[in-house]
């Protein structure tokens, strides 16, 4: 087991490395990225060329496990098998890393923080990522092609569905009984269900000096978009902003305890189609790099 741990860790080191610059410069903490749900490591290329371009230096991690169908495995697994990649990054950055995840893998990526409390991720950016869940079948087509919004609940609330990344998350504001007997995770990341875990749960994220949330209203995929800030529908299909929710206002999972410090930030973008976060150089530009300190 411990040669295979360190067989992984040398192979993290590796493929960071593979994005040096000549010239390393030592100014930029070093960044993971984990991408979004069906796709892989290459949909981060603009992402990385902007950085290398104007943060010449920079290590990158690009994480190419759960690539393509396999993003679709249960977001547990996926959480700890790249949290655990995290941490080994970390280990060798100890001066601290960034960590940056787009849609289905800025919710991992939080998990990930919660799950592995003893992280060193200094600013985490959530760029389109259903934090608070997702009511919306527009992406899941071409997986599903006849499932309707209505009726995703029979297939995600199952233990079938929750076989699947997005039954996972999925959050139906019309059965919340059945997410809350069914979800094996959403409810728990988001300490709506109390366990064990969720004092850590709570610390791995008001450790952060920053969480970025960036999100817009032309979003098209994440539904309701303001779940890219934590906000979410009632069961009126009403959206209830973030500071608004319980999960805010009793501080389950440290929102509220970041805000105060101002170490929570949201960014609200017209215009940008979810397929265009990673990939439009003015979002990386203005919303992205300013973190990445």
């Amino acid at each position: 087991m411990a040669g295979t741990k360190n067989l992984s860790f040398i192979f993290i080191l590796l493929y960071s490395t593979f994005y040096l610059t000549k010239n390393c410069v030592e100014s930029y903490r070093a960044i993971a990225l984990i991408h979004g749900v069906l796709t892989g490591p290459d949909s981060m290329k603009t992402i990385i060329d902007r950085i290398q371009e104007l943060h010449p230096g920079t290590q990158i991690y690009n994480t190419p496990r759960y690539a393509g169908w396999s993003s679709l495995e249960p977001m547990w697994r996926q959480v700890e098998e790249i949290g655990n990649d995290i941490i080994a990054i970390g280990a060798a950055f100890p001066e601290g890393i960034n960590l940056l995840g787009y849609s289905q893998g800025g919710l991992l990526a939080r998990a990930i923080l919660q799950r592995f409390p003893n992280h060193n991720v200094k600013n985490f950016i959530s760029l389109s990522s259903p934090q608070a869940g997702q009511y919306g079948t527009r992406f899941l087509h071409l997986i599903f092609p006849d499932l309707a919004c209505e009726t995703a609940y029979e297939l995600f609330y199952s233990k079938l569905g929750q076989h699947t990344s997005v039954g996972n998350y999925w959050n139906d504001p019309h059965h919340q009984e059945l997410y809350y007997k069914y979800s094996r995770f959403l409810p728990f990341v988001n300490n709506e269900e109390i366990t064990p875990n969720t004092t850590i749960f709570k610390a791995g994220l008001t450790k952060l000096n920053k969480m970025v949330l960036i999100g817009g209203p032309d979003d098209g995929v994440i539904t309701p978009w303001q779940s890219s800030h934590f906000g979410y529908y009632n069961k009126n299909e009403t959206v209830v902003e973030m500071r608004d929710r319980v999960e805010y206002k009793n501080d389950l999972i440290g929102l509220r305890t970041l805000d105060e410090q101002k170490k929570l930030v949201t960014h609200i973008v017209p215009g940008v189609t979810h397929f265009q976060w990673h990939a439009n150089v003015s979002v990386i530009d203005k919303y992205i790099l300013p973190y990445l300190d």
